[in-house]
């Protein structure tokens, strides 16, 4: 049975979180070793903020970077079906022809880095639907601020009855914004991903 999907505890984590999301989405609990979650904590909330305090900037990039090649090392020497992908630059991109939506059609998932309010912020895009992507936004929020007209969330829908695939699908136009909106991917040369498969679900595209 797979996991429902968990939401950040500090303002921090979602980088994490989003990790752990996708490997609860890809396989099931009793498949999920001890050593692989604890790579995760120990490898992510590497930042530092002005007043040196480790952390409190999130998650870099770079540590994306490695977490990637780290699942697919882990993949190797533990005989585990994981598979990971690490995107940057244009190839990080909502469009249907795109790499993402590829992955997703074999049944991966993405960690992507966007904005949320005016922060920096990781979600777990997890499938496609007519009207956007799928996705699970690890940051807890009063369903009404989706409502609000000071929301930049249009062309947002949210979904309260899917704990274990998504609770929010977001439009491609939303995502592929080069702007700061909510859920913008933002400029192409600061985008980046995380593709993660589970080889023994994955479907060739």
């Amino acid at each position: 049975m797979n996991n429902i999907l968990n939401y950040q505890s500090s303002e921090y984590d979602c980088g994490p979180v989003s990790l752990t999301n996708a490997l609860r989405f890809l396989f099931e609990r009793k498949e999920l070793q001890p050593d692989l979650l604890r790579g995760i904590f120990l490898y992510t909330l590497d930042t530092f903020n002005e007043h040196g305090e480790c952390g409190k900037r999130g998650t870099s990039k770079a540590s994306m970077s490695f977490i990637s090649e780290w699942f697919n090392g882990y993949g190797c020497i533990r005989k585990f079906p994981i598979r990971s992908e690490y995107l940057s630059g244009a190839t990080v991109a909502a469009a249907q022809d795109g790499k993402i939506a590829d992955a997703l059609r074999a049944n991966g998932v993405a960690i992507v880095r966007c904005t949320l309010g005016e922060d920096e912020h990781y979600i777990l895009l997890t499938g496609l639907e007519e009207d956007g992507i799928a996705l699970f936004d690890p940051y807890e929020v009063d369903p009404s601020y989706f409502l609000t007209e000071s929301s930049s969330r249009g062309g947002v829908r949210v979904i309260d009855d899917e704990p274990r695939r998504c609770n929010q699908v977001v439009s491609e136009q939303v995502l592929d914004s080069t702007g700061k909106n909510d859920y913008a991917l933002g400029p192409y040369e600061e985008r980046e991903a995380l593709i993660v498969y589970n080889v023994n679900t994955e479907k060739q595209v």
